[in-house]
């Protein structure tokens, strides 16, 4: 019999159905619909709900079903952050700048989703252009994060985030530059997978920082993880920084099985100010993995106080270059009150973004100006190197690194907007990884005074095998699974 709340389903739980006839896509996409009608005017985690669109490719993978064509994601439905490009529906990413783009194509990560089957139900909310930790900076409306709609759910991709946890869809996908899938997986007790850089193609994001953007799963355990992850994973000729490396099925590697595997616990990561409750959480999570079999050693990334700074130096100016492109004459909004060219471009500029988006490009325009980039973007891009060699250095040790997600759970709504600075602390832990570009999951460890927060697995470039592998291994060796939150229908 299927079951009564189909919206409830794991990828897994729902393939099982389907394939055998026991609940059609239809039916799986309807049941999910419709608990977005119940709780998203609470949460706000969607921009946009393609209702229509969702309900004629749920009726296509029940074709595909009945053609032996399904594959894992066949009729699985989802929702995609509002800064991937889908093709004939808006991608505003949360910014008036965009409030009416409609792209004329797919993000390649739509297009891959799209051959499997899965549905897609609507865009996801984020921090204006994915530059915030709380999606308190959307244009539209925050999103509130499920297990307390006082508090925010983490950011940029708050929406897909929210979504996974209040099961509005069964996955998301999100995008992560200093930590925007781990951080608001860890605030609201789901899983989220930043994979390595280049292994799932950025053709499509819109791009925010080149060198440190990553489009990565949210889901409720780690097998569906892997799932997501080999369908959007791949070389493509779009984007000449994917990586050309074999796609394997993650989730074979999925045994459960620890022992020998050796854990590097970082020193760095467990810093004055942290949370207590956090720092006991991950020394927990490291004694059940030493239970499982794992050897346990502990490793220095000496450079790791330097990464927040390097972030803000690096990706800021990154968001100039990239954003300089909107000036109201070749797409976006555009000042209509304006006397000439000039006039135009500042006032499109002025009010068509936000105040953490100014606040971004002013910083890198600075940091790459004459007379200034040598002394900060050269100096930053050099200590880049070195943090990536601490990492380096450490995997010729261990085989994975475990630390914390994030330095709390999640905080209040308005509670650090007012302080640029507090809101950037947010993502001290999960930054190093976007620098040196390796793949690090967020899973959820447990509540601390009722929220959920995460420990994160980092592992070495194109590592996600054993990465997913470890984290799998100490999903099913507690109880910190999917964290199902207090939001009624």
């Amino acid at each position: 019999m299927p079951s009564p709340h189909p919206w409830s389903l794991t990828i897994s739980e729902a393939h099982h159905l389907l394939a055998n006839k026991q609940l059609s896509a239809v039916e799986l996409v309807e049941s999910v619909l419709q608990r977005i009608k119940q709780t998203d005017s609470k949460l706000n985690s969607f921009i946009s709900v393609t209702e229509e669109y969702a309900l004629q490719s749920a009726a296509k993978a029940d074709s595909m079903i009945s053609n032996s064509k399904q594959t894992m994601l066949t009729g699985i439905p989802f929702q995609a952050k509002d800064n991937i490009c889908t093709n004939s529906i808006a991608t505003t990413c949360a910014s008036k700048m965009l409030e009416n783009f409609i792209p004329n194509y797919d993000a390649t990560a739509i297009t891959k989703l799209k051959s499997t089957g899965a549905v897609l139900l609507g865009k996801g909310n984020l921090d204006e252009f994915a530059m915030g930790s709380s999606t308190e900076n959307s244009v539209f409306f925050p999103t509130k994060n499920p297990h307390d709609l006082s508090a925010v759910p983490g950011g940029s991709s708050g929406g897909p985030a929210a979504s996974v946890s209040a099961e509005q869809c069964l996955f998301a996908i999100g995008s992560d530059t200093g930590g925007s899938v781990r951080q608001p997986a860890s605030f609201c007790g789901v899983v989220g997978l930043k994979p390595t850089y280049g292994r799932v193609s950025r053709y499509g994001l819109v791009a925010f920082a080149s060198s440190l953007d990553q489009i990565g799963p949210l889901t409720k355990n780690v097998q569906d993880s892997a799932f997501v992850l080999e369908a959007i994973s791949g070389k493509d000729p779009k984007d000449s920084t994917s990586n050309p490396e074999v796609v394997p099925s993650y989730y074979k590697y999925l045994d459960g099985d620890v022992k020998d595997l050796k854990v590097g616990v970082p020193k760095e990561y467990f810093v004055d100010g942290m949370d207590a409750d956090v720092a006991s959480t991950v020394r927990s999570a490291i004694k059940t993995m030493e239970d499982m079999g794992a050897e346990i050693s502990e490793v220095s990334l000496p450079h790791t106080s330097h990464a927040l700074a390097v972030y803000y130096i690096i990706a800021p100016a990154e968001a100039s270059s990239n954003l300089s492109r909107y000036d109201g004459v070749k797409f976006g909004y555009s000042d209509a009150n304006s006397t000439d060219v000039w006039d135009a471009l500042e006032k499109t500029r002025q009010h068509g973004f936000g105040p953490e988006v100014k606040r971004r490009i002013l910083l890198g325009t600075y940091a790459l100006s004459s007379g200034y980039y040598d002394a900060y973007y050269l100096k930053a891009q050099q200590v880049r190197s070195l943090i990536r060699q601490d990492f380096v250095n450490a995997f010729a040790k261990v085989d994975i690194l475990i630390a914390p997600s994030t330095p709390t759970v999640a905080f209040p709504l308005g509670d650090k907007l007012s302080d640029p600075v507090q809101m950037y602390l947010n993502d001290i832990f999960t930054i190093p990884a976007n620098i040196a570009g390796i793949p690090a999951i967020s899973i959820p460890a447990g509540l601390i005074k009722n929220m959920p927060i995460g420990i994160q697995i980092m592992g070495p470039h194109h590592s996600e095998k054993t990465v997913l592998k470890a984290a799998h291994a100490y999903e099913q060796a507690t109880n910190h699974g999917f964290l199902k939150p207090s939001i009624q229908e």
